[in-house]
């Protein structure tokens, strides 16, 4: 990520890594997307139970689309499928998704979209340094619910010829996508208060690194100031080591301190401890999207494309979504039963249905499009409210939607 100088080159002050910010913000400037899904496994006869990492990954079978396979700290699947245009990217991925689900059944497990765990405690199996580290730093309940049990759709969009424009774009639809798109509302088997309880999560985490970024006429000023001032989690040292970083300082004090200068390979560590809801690493990294049921991801993946990156969908739909634009904690807590989300909401779904064509989605997608609109949009219903039905009655319906009926 640098392309800036060696990796072991020693920063020499806050310039340096301005010139490291600006280099996120240089990348494709095409209209390409590349899509991240996070998934829950569970086990048919036994939801309640942590399926181990390796019962996964041993059933697994060769991908048709060419997602590379890797793992949460909490088993939690994830496939990135090989970025392209839309309709290639989708079309790969959905097949990868669709031989996963296959081998799994067969096995005995069920792969789940949900934000977040609804039945198990959080319980951590992958034991790398970095982990360890980290859970040290960011601390229970949340750092290891963050790690364990959460799940999301993470939409990668090339950066355009002019990278600030969507930039804008992802931040200030995110509270209408994230509220549109909740689809975690329950936590060991209760409601936890929140349509989207994963956002809830991170809304309870170190702040320096997972608010979003202040919103600027230059945002790679805005980035480098934003890596500057975030506290400092672990120091990568010699190997596989790492070193947790207890004080509360951050890079900024870093730079000033009497031990060895920070070097360009720190300050791209450094950066990949860092989780705001959009991040820039040589395409724009959009974050703040709950998992979706392992049918339902391609609208989200869908929407979100088409609003950031067609101009005509992202001019309807900002019009919309602007005013609303800091309501982060109400889009988490609320969802689309906030009328001024859903009412928002609704202009961006009608842009995207109108966009998608011009981006060669056609068909069956489109139709899916609508379809959620009709069910969830219009409604003010959420995907987190068809969760909270599911326990509003004694019964084991939450068993059977994660391992049989919705998921499976």
């Amino acid at each position: 990520m640098t392309g800036l100088a060696a990796e072991d080159t020693p920063i020499r002050d806050a310039s340096d890594v301005e010139a490291f910010a600006r280099h996120c913000f240089l990348g494709a400037t095409g209209d390409e997307v590349g899509i991240e899904l996070e998934f829950l496994v569970f086990d048919r006869t036994a939801p309640g139970d942590q399926v181990p990492l390796a019962r996964t990954a041993d059933v697994l079978p060769p991908l048709p689309g060419g997602s590379r396979v890797t793992f949460e700290p909490g088993g939690q699947l994830e496939l990135s499928g090989p970025a392209g245009p839309l309709p290639e990217a989708i079309t790969r991925l959905r097949a990868d998704v669709d031989a996963t689900r296959a081998a799994l059944r067969n096995a005995g497990l069920a792969l789940a979209g949900v934000g977040l765990d609804p039945v198990r405690p959080a319980r951590r199996q992958l034991r790398l340094p970095r982990y360890e580290a980290m859970a040290e730093f960011l601390g229970m309940p949340y750092g290891a619910l963050m790690m364990c049990s959460t799940a999301s759709i993470q939409v990668n969009l090339d950066l355009g010829e002019k990278p600030a424009v969507r930039w804008e774009r992802a931040h200030l639809l995110g509270p209408v996508l994230l509220a549109a798109f909740a689809n975690s509302s329950l936590r060991e088997g209760l409601p936890c208060g929140w349509m989207s309880g994963r956002q809830e999560v991170w809304e309870n985490l170190d702040r320096t690194r997972t608010a979003p970024v202040p919103a600027t006429d230059d945002p790679a000023a805005a980035w480098a100031e934003y890596l500057l001032d975030a506290r400092l989690m672990l120091v990568r040292e010699d190997g596989e080591r790492y070193r947790p970083i207890r004080d509360g300082s951050t890079f900024r004090d870093w730079l000033t301190a009497p031990v060895r200068p920070p070097t360009m390979a720190d300050l791209a560590y450094h950066a990949t401890t860092i989780f705001p809801p959009v991040r820039p690493r040589g395409w724009l990294e959009i974050r703040y999207l709950d998992a979706q049921h392992p049918e339902i991801w391609p609208v989200c993946v869908a929407v979100t494309h088409a609003l950031v990156m067609d101009d005509h969908a992202a001019d309807t739909a900002l019009a919309a979504a602007e005013p609303y634009a800091g309501m982060w904690l109400e889009a988490a807590r609320c969802g689309l039963t906030d009328p001024r989300l859903r009412r928002a909401a609704e202009t961006c779904f009608r842009a995207a249905v109108e966009a998608l064509p011009r981006l060669g989605i056609t068909g069956d997608l489109v139709r899916e499009v609508a379809a959620f609109a009709d069910r969830h949009v219009t409604t003010g219903r959420p995907p987190a409210l068809d969760l909270l039905e599911l326990v509003r009655e004694p019964g084991p319906r939450l068993s059977a939607w994660l391992t049989e009926k919705g998921q499976a």
